[in-house]
């Protein structure tokens, strides 16, 4: 969403990382696995939507350590269950608000339990909503236009809700697409979610209580503005300007832990989740939110858009959260 990148740029002070501009510090091993240039394509797109969207490839590149990496991500789009649509111009499917969809229509999935949950969501681009461990929602728009959706499940509480959120990106381990102008612009990510039980009562919204840690974050110019204390991997010294000449940029990868997505795994060490405003996403003319603010903007639970602590260079987060 590279139109919504000046107010986000603003919002989080984004320093470059030029020796003009920023001063001199010790780089620090962030354990990242680096690469450089473009990645090879393996997937052409995968969907369509035509004449107006950005093409959903997938690439695989190898860093230098050896070690080798899907890009923007490994994701289980192929074979996961699609999440319903509340608005989905790919399925020419346009609900104007929520009283338009039929939600008794949308499939329960199993998550080991026998209460009701609905989650909806927004999220930009890309999403996986994993209950207890349960893959229960893919989404179905990899890429744009920009959808929502909406999951129902049943499931035993305490919840355990954990998402993979993927910013697409249509220059490969470059971290970047056509926009602003330029031919090598930074994205931006984000999710919006909203958790109701049976009786239409709402459990959890994203907030900043969430825990959020990204796994690959690129386009960098320079590779030694990235610094970490502790598990806090901190990307804001990099360079976030566009470019028309990308192809040298790096990519940072960190392996994805075993169990992330389960109830028990520990995320005790992940930072909490930054919170965005609207703006600062950019959503004012994106009807799959707009149509649906009675949801995403509860006057009693209005849930914030989270995402890492760099919305802009991280393209792949996990956030989790427990419902009790």
């Amino acid at each position: 969403m590279a139109r919504a990148f000046a107010a986000i740029a603003l919002s989080l002070g984004l320093a470059a990382c030029s020796a003009g501009e920023s001063e001199p510090f010790e780089f620090v091993d962030t354990g990242a696995s680096f690469s450089s240039g473009p990645a090879e394509t393996v997937i052409e797109g995968l969907i369509d939507c035509g004449e107006g969207s950005r093409p959903s490839n997938v690439g695989t590149i190898t860093a230098e350590d050896g070690t080798d990496w899907t890009v923007p991500a490994d994701t289980a789009f192929a074979d996961g269950p699609k999440a319903s649509d509340l608005y989905n111009e790919c399925a020419n499917i346009t609900n104007a608000s929520l009283g338009d969809v039929d939600l008794a229509s949308v499939p329960v999935m199993d998550a080991g339990g026998e209460e009701e949950f609905k989650a909806f969501v927004f999220a930009d681009n890309y999403f996986e909503l994993y209950v207890n461990g349960t893959l229960v929602g893919v989404d179905s728009v990899p890429f744009t236009p920009f959808n929502s959706s909406v999951v129902r499940f049943k499931a035993q509480r305490p919840l355990t809700l954990a998402f993979k959120l993927v910013d697409w990106e249509e220059n490969l381990a470059l971290g970047s697409e056509a926009g602003r102008g330029k031919d090598y612009q930074p994205g931006d990510g984000g999710l919006v979610a909203v958790i109701k039980d049976s009786e239409d009562a709402t459990i959890a919204i994203t907030d900043s209580s969430w825990k959020a840690q990204t796994f690959y974050t690129s386009p960098l110019v320079a590779r030694d503005c990235l610094t970490q204390d502790g598990n806090t991997r901190d990307s804001s010294r990099c360079d976030t300007d566009g470019s028309n000449d990308g192809m040298a940029y790096s990519a940072a990868f960190w392996a994805i832990p075993d169990g992330w997505l389960s109830a028990g795994f520990d995320d005790s060490d992940w930072p909490q989740a930054t919170t965005y405003t609207n703006d600062t996403i950019g959503v004012d003319n994106k009807p799959g939110y707009t149509n649906f603010t009675d949801v995403f903007d509860a006057p009693d639970s209005d849930a914030e858009f989270i995402w890492s602590s760099n919305v802009i260079l991280d393209n792949l987060v996990l956030v989790r959260t427990t419902v009790e």
